[in-house]
């Protein structure tokens, strides 16, 4: 039988010094070195086409992997480049690029991809958390890994993905405390910042519960001061150690939301304070719109306002240290405690789920049920 179409493959008499020994089948798979030539053999010619062909249609189906030597390092190096550069945001990369080059790499690196099995995996996970990483990191590292062997599922170059199957820890084992202000800390607060250049900035933070990057992010055109509110389309992002601004991570983080009666005198204060340092430097200011500009008109520095501003107004305000993140988590204590309906809450916040929202303010839903109890005796009283 002669050769038939590209990849279809063959069938011969298959010889041994000479001699015939019976026949043989060549066919065609295809690999990340390029295109390979695989055989069968059998005694009877009727016996290797049969092969041949469930070759092929195996071939055809998926169920042929050809990873060759192709080692689990370099795999993950030719993933991280073709299908992940591009198609995430340059944060979301580099967080992916550091779970594979200093941890994933030299703990699996050397083994053949195709060699790869569950328990290496675990006991990769084991002997990170044991060298002292914490669950959540160690969580990161089985996102990716476990994306990155999904694609070379997709690609055909293994039958199976090892890391599904595979327990780990749970992100969640050591979730940091939220120390949020009582109102009354608030207050303080609210009374240090006051005539401080940024103002408006903080009033922001605890009364619409916006991440710090979504506030550094915010431009005039998202705020509209006369019906008091303000569209979140922007964060901070981080690239290469540089600050810029980029979409958000998710779809519900981008949200209007509403805005009080003092938020929208500080921010009209606080345009009028910055045309007038427009207008001092002159030539010299970056036109960028954002709201919230360092004295040039750029960016401010994340760290700069979380270790220098916010820490000399705590300090001013006789508070306790806390993060610059609790004022979002004082927003929301306060809103809950108040009955404000969880779902609002939790379109306000941006979280992808209102799950979220009361797995993280687990402690206030108490006291919310206790008022809901009231409310319903003295309804029916």
């Amino acid at each position: 039988m002669g050769k038939n179409g590209n990849g279809e493959g063959s069938i011969y008499e298959h010889k041994r010094n000479g001699k015939k020994v019976g026949y043989r089948g060549a066919y065609t798979v295809y690999s990340v070195q390029g295109s390979k030539r695989r055989y069968v053999t059998g005694k009877t010619r009727e016996e290797v086409r049969q092969k041949l062909t469930k070759a092929i249609a195996d071939r055809d189906g998926g169920l042929v992997f050809n990873a060759e030597g192709l080692t689990v390092g370099k795999y993950l190096e030719r993933w991280l480049k073709d299908a992940v550069q591009g198609t995430v945001r340059q944060s979301t990369y580099e967080v992916y690029g550091h779970m594979i080059h200093p941890h994933i790499v030299p703990g699996l690196g050397r083994l053949k991809l195709k060699n790869l099995t569950p328990t290496h995996v675990r006991a990769f996970y084991r002997d990170r958390l044991d060298s002292g990483l914490s669950p959540a990191t160690v969580h990161k590292m089985h996102v990716v890994l476990h994306k990155a062997l999904d694609g070379a599922v997709s690609d055909g170059l293994i039958p199976r993905n090892v890391a599904k199957g595979v327990k780990v820890p749970q992100a969640s084992a050591k979730r940091k405390e939220i120390r949020p202000l009582t109102p009354e800390q608030a207050r303080s607060l609210l009374e240090a910042v006051r005539g401080d250049r940024l103002e408006a900035l903080f009033v922001l933070a605890l009364t619409t519960g916006l991440r710090q990057g979504e506030l550094l992010a915010l431009t005039w055109e998202d705020v509209e001061l006369e019906d008091a509110v303000l569209r979140v389309r922007r964060t901070i992002t981080r690239s290469g150690g540089k600050v810029d601004v980029g979409p958000p991570k998710t779809n519900k983080s981008r949200r209007s939301v509403g805005l009080t009666a003092s938020a929208v005198e500080a921010l009209r204060d606080h345009l009028a304070s910055q045309l007038e340092e427009m207008e001092r430097i002159g030539s010299l200011y970056r036109p960028g719109g954002l709201v919230f500009a360092n004295e040039s008109g750029g960016i401010i520095n994340p760290s700069n306002l979380r270790n220098r501003s916010f820490a000399r107004l705590l300090k001013r305000a006789g508070l306790p240290k806390i993060r610059f993140h609790d004022l979002r988590h004082t927003c929301a204590t306060l809103l809950l405690s108040r009955n404000v309906n969880p779902k609002i809450v939790s379109e306000m916040l941006g979280h992808s789920s209102i799950a979220i929202t009361l797995d993280t303010y687990s402690h206030v839903l108490p006291t919310m049920q206790e008022n809901a109890v009231r409310a319903l005796e003295d309804t029916l009283r």
